[in-house]
């Protein structure tokens, strides 16, 4: 696969911000109760990722190593307010709607995280592309526990009524209990059906270090062997 796809498509479903790395765990939470709520917040993130890490790597090789995250913060508190100000001029429906949660994007573990991790060591386009790709699987999963929650605690979707399902709405589901519900099993779905990360790293795990290293007959604890006639030889020759 083309390396900047694959850099992309990452944290789509392979890294999701939220459901896999479980980072921006607040706004998830308090901007999922509708569907416009969790679109506005993930546009309005991901044109923070994207603009803070794009900087960022511009900066990497300037910024001092030991201020780099003040100066992280600074950069993208200035991202962050420039969507403030062009929300609250655009459209401030949607800047009252996310309230305070639109300034504490500042604060996003997922956008400090990719800084700290990707940006800080890559060129701008990768980093540009990393923050999409963040920035749509954090939308994705926002997009998809405000759909379950709204139309299930609602009876709506976007703010319209569905019919058939106004009179048996759910309405625990809008309410705080109801979002770590969905929460929690929208994690269990991805970590079900997603690719399963530790497998790779027990398959490389190395022998070197291990105390039964002289009596294994394994290269590597991937192999299949006898597990009982291993601890009877690391029994009978300690005895």
């Amino acid at each position: 696969m083309n390396k900047k796809l694959a850099i992309f498509l990452k944290g789509l479903i392979a890294e999701n911000p939220v459901l896999v790395l479980v980072l921006g765990t607040c706004p998830t939470l308090a901007q999922t109760g509708s569907v416009i709520a969790a679109l506005s917040m993930g546009i309005a993130a991901t044109i923070v990722l994207v603009c803070s890490n794009a900087a960022i790597s511009l900066l990497r090789k300037v910024i001092p190593d030991t201020v780099r995250i003040p100066c992280y913060i600074v950069v993208i508190a200035s991202f962050v307010t420039v969507v403030q100000l062009l929300m609250q001029a655009y459209l401030p429906d949607l800047y009252a709607m996310m309230g305070v949660y639109l300034a504490l994007i500042v604060v996003n573990c997922i956008i400090l995280g990719r800084a700290e991790m990707f940006a800080s060591k890559n060129n701008v386009v990768d980093s540009a592309l990393d923050g999409l790709g963040m920035g749509v699987g954090f939308l994705i999963a926002l997009l998809a526990m405000a759909t379950v929650r709204e139309v299930l605690g609602a009876g709506s979707f976007a703010g319209m009524e569905i019919p058939f399902l106004v009179n048996y709405k759910i309405p625990i589901l809008v309410q705080a209990p109801g979002g770590f519900l969905v929460f929690g099993v929208l994690i269990a779905v991805i970590n079900k059906i997603g690719p399963k990360a530790g497998e790779s790293k027990r398959k490389n795990f190395s022998c070197e270090g291990c105390p039964s290293a002289s009596v294994c007959g394994k290269s590597s604890c991937s192999e299949k062997g006898d597990e009982s006639g291993v601890t009877n030889n690391v029994v009978s020759e300690e005895i």
